[in-house]
């Protein structure tokens, strides 16, 4: 399903996959973007979680989303979103990505933003490395990505280190949240900065921060939820900073 909510207007987009082109640099390229809220008006990572409380895949706290939201508020959203990965230890990450899949599959269609469908497609054009850098856990965002037509190497998010294909509860790499964000993806690419990258929240702020050339800021979460006043403030320095950005309502 495409999500067509005050669709981006053809004559900003034409001019973003022009300036895609004009400003592609020579060589190796590069190009990012977040995946939930940026990609698709939904949250991959909170839908497997979602999937694993309904079905009692895994051992959980007696309030999942309680304990979940009570991580974020009183510890850290990187906690938070660690726990996410460290309550499949113990699981074959065969399962826990065949979980993910069905997860998807529940949901379906996801509401793909056709804008960054179009994106996507003139980045493959031109010969672009793509990289979906997320928050949430990597083994939920790859389905996915495949909707995209990218593949599982192509995530770059949460994990934990999975030892003869079982799955421990060990951080593996960075936290890709804020800082965290251009740090792993530099760490993928060999020190190669993106020409161009997208995100929603501030979370995703640094990751915009480090493209050399384009940005592009989106929004689509409710007025009165919990992602609205964060979006807004990126909406704002996108304005401040002549990046591009949408709303949508």
């Amino acid at each position: 399903m495409l999500n067509n909510k005050k669709p981006f207007p053809k004559e900003k987009l034409q001019k973003l996959l022009d300036d895609l082109e004009r400003y592609r640099p020579r060589g190796r390229a590069v190009a990012a973007f977040d995946a939930d809220g940026t990609l698709w008006d939904t949250d991959l990572g909170e839908m497997l979680f979602g999937y694993q409380v309904d079905q009692r895949l895994v051992p959980l706290p007696e309030d999942p989303w309680g304990h979940y939201n009570w991580l974020k508020e009183h510890k850290s959203h990187p906690e938070a979103y660690l726990w996410l990965a460290q309550i499949n230890k113990g699981v074959p990450i065969a399962q826990v990505r065949q979980w993910a899949i069905e997860a998807v599959d529940r949901h379906l269609p996801i509401p793909i933003f056709e804008s960054q469908q179009a994106v996507l497609k003139k980045l493959r054009e031109l010969d672009v490395e793509v990289y979906i850098v997320t928050a949430s856990i990597k083994w939920a965002v790859e389905p996915g990505a495949r909707l995209l037509g990218l593949d599982d190497e192509q995530v770059i998010g949460i994990e934990t280190h999975v030892v003869d294909g079982i799955v421990t509860d060990k951080q593996k790499g960075v936290i890709t949240y804020r800082e965290g964000k251009p740090e792993a993806l530099l760490a993928r690419t060999g020190g190669v900065r993106p020409f161009f990258a997208s995100g929603n929240t501030e979370g995703d702020k640094w990751l915009l921060e480090s493209a050399l050339e384009l940005q592009l800021v989106m929004s689509a979460a409710p007025i009165d939820s919990e992602n609205w006043p964060t979006e807004s403030t990126m909406l704002k320095m996108a304005l401040e900073k002549k990046w591009y950005y949408h709303r949508f309502e």
